[in-house]
C-alpha cells in the first residue's frame, strides 16, 4: 500500500477537511451566550441552578429569573444546548415560573416590561437592588429579647448626648472600597440606631465579593437578618445615615517613647483614697475611691481636702494616676463614672455650713478593676461594658 499522507488517513475516516464558515452570532444571539455563561458559572461555583425567593442575593434572583425565561424559548435552547452541560435548560417540575408571561417575569426584578430590548439586557437593575436593600431594612420583625439590648441603646444614646460618642457620615473607606462593618458596631439608619449584634459566616455573592448575613438590632425594638452588602447599601443612601464612633480613640496614658510631638499631655487621671474616719467609709476604705480627671496637678487638686465635702471632709491618699494624651477629660470622665454608675457610693455628708451634700465621684470598686478600666480605655474595648458588684467584674452589657 502506498504511503498514506494525513489528509487521505482522514478522508478515510470520514472526516470532512473542508473549512467551516464561522457562524456570525447577532447581538441578541451574543447576549443570550454572555448571560448563559452568568448562569453556568453560578452552577459551577454553587453546584446549583440559581433558586428564587426573597432571601436571596439580587443577583442570584436575576440569574433565576432569567434561567426560567431561557427554558421556553426554543431559539435559545437550540443556541446554548452545546454550553448547557449541567442540564440547566430541563425545567424541573414545579418551576414557579414557567407559565408567567415576559412581563411578569420582568416585574420579578422590577424592570419596566415595555423599555427596549429583551430580558438579557438587564437595562433598570437599579431599582431592584435598591428596592431589595430597602425591602430588608424594612422588613424587621419584633426583636424578642430586646430588653437584653435596651441598656445598651440607652448607654450609646447617653454618650452621643454626652458628646462621648460622635457621629460621620456613612462614606467608602478613602473613596475606594466600601465601608467596613463589624459586629459590635453602632449606625444611624432611617432615623433609628441600629445595632450589628452578629456577623455570620462569610459567603461569597455571584458577583465575587463576600457577604454575611447580619443579626441588626434597631433602637425602636426591631431586628433584621440582611446582609452585609444591604445594609451597607441602605446606608449609603440615606441621607441622614451615620456611623456612630467608639467612646473615645487615640493615645490615652502613659506616654510612649514614641509619642508625636503634637500629642500633648491634656491631664491626669487619678484614683484617691479617703483618710476619714466615718464608720462606713473606715469599713470598706480598700474599696471606696474617687475617680476624677484634672487637667493640672493632682497634689494642688486634693490641697484643702479636709475642708472640701467633695473629699467627704477628710485628706486623701493617691492610690493611681495615669497621664492622659490627646483625649477630651470630661468625656472621657463621663464614660468611666457610667460605666460605674451601678456601685457609685451614695453617701449624704453636711459642708462646711452644715448643708447636706452627697459627693458623686466616690464608688465601691476594687482598684484592680479600675485598672483594667484603664487599660480597655487605651484598647478600646470598654464599649458596652458595665461593672458587675455581684461578679466584682466588666461584663458586657449584652450577654
Amino acid at each position: 500500500m502506498a504511503d498514506m499522507t494525513d489528509d487521505d488517513i482522514l478522508a478515510e475516516l470520514g472526516v470532512d477537511l473542508a473549512p467551516k464558515k464561522a457562524r456570525a452570532r447577532t447581538p441578541r444571539e451574543e447576549r443570550i451566550i454572555a448571560g448563559f455563561e452568568d448562569i453556568v458559572k453560578f452552577r459551577e461555583e454553587h453546584g446549583r441552578a440559581p433558586q428564587h425567593g426573597e432571601g436571596r442575593d439580587i443577583f442570584e434572583r436575576l440569574y433565576a429569573v432569567r434561567l426560567d425565561r431561557l427554558r421556553v424559548l426554543p431559539d435559545a435552547r437550540d443556541l446554548l444546548a452545546e454550553m448547557d452541560v449541567h442540564g440547566l435548560l430541563e425545567a424541573s417540575e414545579g418551576d414557579a415560573l414557567d407559565d408567567l408571561d415576559d412581563s411578569a417575569l420582568l416585574a420579578e426584578l422590577g424592570i419596566d416590561a415595555g423599555a427596549e430590548g429583551d430580558i438579557t439586557q438587564l437595562r433598570n437593575v437599579r431599582s431592584a437592588s435598591e428596592r431589595k436593600a430597602a425591602e430588608e431594612v424594612a422588613e424587621a420583625k419584633r426583636c424578642e429579647d430586646f430588653a437584653t439590648f435596651k441598656p445598651l441603646f440607652a448607654q450609646v444614646q447617653a454618650d452621643l448626648d454626652a458628646g462621648v460618642r460622635t457621629t460621620r457620615p456613612f462614606v467608602r473607606d478613602l473613596g475606594l472600597s466600601k465601608a467596613e462593618i463589624l459586629p459590635g458596631e453602632f449606625f444611624i439608619l432611617g432615623g433609628h440606631i441600629a445595632y450589628v449584634a452578629k456577623v455570620g459566616d462569610p459567603i461569597k455573592a455571584p458577583n465575587g465579593e463576600t457577604d454575611a448575613r447580619l443579626r441588626v438590632i434597631y433602637s425602636n425594638g426591631t431586628e433584621s437578618d440582611l446582609l452585609l452588602r444591604s445594609l451597607q447599601r441602605a446606608l449609603y443612601k440615606d441621607e441622614g445615615g451615620r456611623r456612630i464612633s467608639e467612646p473615645v480613640a487615640g493615645p490615652l496614658f502613659e506616654q510612649p517613647s514614641d509619642v508625636e510631638p503634637d500629642q500633648l499631655a491634656t491631664g491626669t487621671l487619678y484614683v484617691l483614697r479617703s483618710r476619714s474616719t466615718h464608720p462606713t467609709i473606715a469599713a470598706h476604705r480598700d474599696l471606696i475611691h474617687k475617680i476624677g480627671i484634672t487637667g493640672g496637678s493632682v497634689e494642688a487638686r486634693i490641697a484643702g481636702a479636709a475642708d472640701d465635702a467633695t473629699y467627704l471632709l477628710a485628706d486623701v491618699d493617691i492610690v493611681a494616676t495615669y497621664k492622659l494624651y490627646d483625649i477630651d477629660r470630661s468625656r472621657l470622665e463621663a464614660l468611666i463614672h457610667r460605666v460605674l454608675e451601678a456601685v457609685r457610693f451614695d453617701i449624704e455628708i453636711p459642708d462646711r455650713f452644715g448643708k447636706p451634700v452627697r459627693p458623686r465621684e466616690w464608688f465601691l470598686v476594687p482598684l484592680p478593676i479600675v485598672d483594667e478600666i484603664v487599660a480597655r480605655i487605651g484598647d478600646g474595648t470598654l464599649a458596652g461594658m458595665t461593672y458587675d458588684a455581684k461578679e466584682a467584674a466588666l461584663v458586657s452589657i449584652v450577654s
